[in-house]
């Protein structure tokens, strides 16, 4: 199973290499070349343009049937919840928690990320509704790189809401034989339930022998903040650069924990740790 979706073609720039503007980007969004509205979705996401225009073009491109690749997929739907989820605007959840029914399986990851990052609670019960069946799915779809459903991006979203009513669906998932998925569901029920055993299991990953697996076991560890995990990863085989950013992710977390005026112990180690690997 794969981290992301194949790669689709991202198009062009205006004619001339000049810059996109506002208006230009959501008429190509209605553009009849397609690698042009992929673009412009990506472009409204990456600029965070905040303009009730393009948040309604966007939604709209949620319904977009034109871009469609051989196999069915929707490249521009993927787009546009993407670029919705980093533009933070509420009128979206509605339209995003209709695109987790959306036949393409990158369309509901790209929709349950973008909920999890508009943080509205209010979509949880659509997302339970994803994990249905999912410890029986163990085998990826033939000719695709994933399970059914987009379980990992899923959990992490109903984590991050900190919906503890969906602990009884996650928990089974930590036995999940995918690995990525058991680690997505040790990193929720760590943020739903506070118990150290949950995090303390992600620590045990970071010594697990894949490269790969190491990294994600990091991001979920700078993700949850747990302290523990600080020594372990700044002794993991993995990139420094990735380090640095799961333990900058402990420190942004203890240091919202804490309402003293000046630096804790643990946020002098953590520095030192940070430091250690510059």
């Amino acid at each position: 199973m794969q981290d992301s979706e194949p790669k689709t073609p991202t198009g062009n720039a205006p004619a001339g290499g000049e810059a996109w503007t506002l208006e230009q980007a959501i008429a190509a969004l209605n553009d009849a070349e397609p690698n042009r509205r992929y673009y412009a979705a990506w472009w409204l996401g990456r600029f965070r343009v905040d303009d009730p225009r393009a948040i309604a073009a966007l939604i709209d491109a949620l319904d977009d049937e034109s871009d469609r690749t051989e196999d069915g997929g929707y490249p521009l739907r993927r787009n546009a919840a993407r670029a919705l989820g980093k533009l933070g605007d509420r009128r979206a959840v509605e339209p995003l928690i209709k695109s987790l029914d959306c036949s393409d399986f990158y369309v509901r990851e790209a929709a349950a990320q973008a909920l999890e990052a508009l943080g509205d609670g209010g979509c949880v019960p659509a997302l339970q509704k994803l994990l249905a069946g999912g410890m029986e799915d163990t085998e990826a779809i033939p000719g695709k790189p994933h399970l059914l459903e987009p379980y990992d991006a899923v959990i992490e979203a109903i984590g991050m809401l900190g919906a503890t009513e969906a602990i009884p669906d996650i928990e089974p998932f930590t036995h999940h034989p995918f690995p990525r998925i058991q680690y997505a569901a040790r990193r929720a029920m760590y943020q739903l339930t506070g118990e150290a055993v949950y995090g303390d299991r992600l620590i045990e990953a970071l010594r697990g022998d894949d490269l790969p697996l190491r990294r994600c076991a990091l991001m979920d560890l700078g993700a949850i903040g747990y302290l523990r995990a600080a020594e372990p990863i700044a002794a993991t085989l993995a990139e420094n650069s990735l380090k640095l950013i799961a333990l900058q992710g402990l420190l942004e977390h203890h240091l919202r924990q804490t309402d003293e005026t000046s630096l804790s112990e643990e946020a002098v180690h953590l520095m030192d740790l940070m430091d250690s690997l510059l």
